[in-house]
């Protein structure tokens, strides 16, 4: 007797635990479900690697915008940091200057700051990545696909975005101050090949070649 509840016990707990993988797999973004179920082992084929750890993979995204010459206008600078807050669900983070620049006043880690940024991982930045692409950037007027350049020689991707008006978290109070937003994806295992199949496969609309 003791020996079948030990194992209806087994068998109970094995159930939860699939029941519990299950979950987690629904729960999860759609591209890093994308990714892990296919776009991984879609990725190795094409780029002819013979190890699947050396795939590109999605590491993290910065959000920023520098601020610039109005660093010490309080609505400019409050709008930025709502924009970032708003777009990415994650507080934006402010930069002092890095070095100074007599011509703007700017003294090296002092004074206003010169921007703002924050930093995605894992669920939010799928989550972001997905809403970029899909809601954000098909909003962007008279739109020809994003630059096919922008790649470092790591493999990572740095994306301009002139208004945060694309973006459907920004109301119309919001914009009522324009201003431009940087987004960057640092990508691991990166090249300049594997890091575009990578983001193409993510549905990234890149500009036709030659244009």
């Amino acid at each position: 007797m003791a020996e079948k509840k030990t194992a209806a016990g087994a068998e109970a707990k094995k159930t939860t635990a699939k029941k519990a993988v299950k979950a987690d797999a629904k729960a999860q973004p759609r591209l890093k479900a994308l990714y892990n179920s296919e776009l991984k082992a879609k990725l190795q084929k094409e780029l002819g690697l013979e190890n699947i750890n050396q795939v590109p993979e999605l590491k993290k995204v910065v959000i920023s915008s520098g601020v610039g010459k109005k660093r010490e206008d309080k609505r400019f600078t409050e709008t930025v940091e709502l924009t970032i807050a708003k777009i990415t669900g994650q507080k934006a983070t402010s930069r002092l200057a890095k070095k100074s620049i007599a011509s703007f006043k700017v003294r090296k880690g002092m004074g206003a700051p010169v921007g703002y940024l924050t930093t995605l991982r894992n669920d939010k930045m799928y989550e972001f990545v997905d809403r970029l692409i899909n809601v954000a950037l098909p909003h962007v007027r008279d739109f020809h696909g994003v630059s096919r350049t922008a790649f470092d020689a790591q493999g990572n991707y740095n994306l301009g975005i002139v208004e945060q008006t694309v973006f459907p978290e920004i109301t119309f109070e919001d914009a009522s101050v324009l201003h431009g937003l940087e987004v960057t994806f640092i990508i691991k295992n990166g090249s300049k090949e594997g890091s575009l199949k990578l983001l193409e496969l993510f549905g990234m609309p890149f500009a036709r070649e030659g244009k």
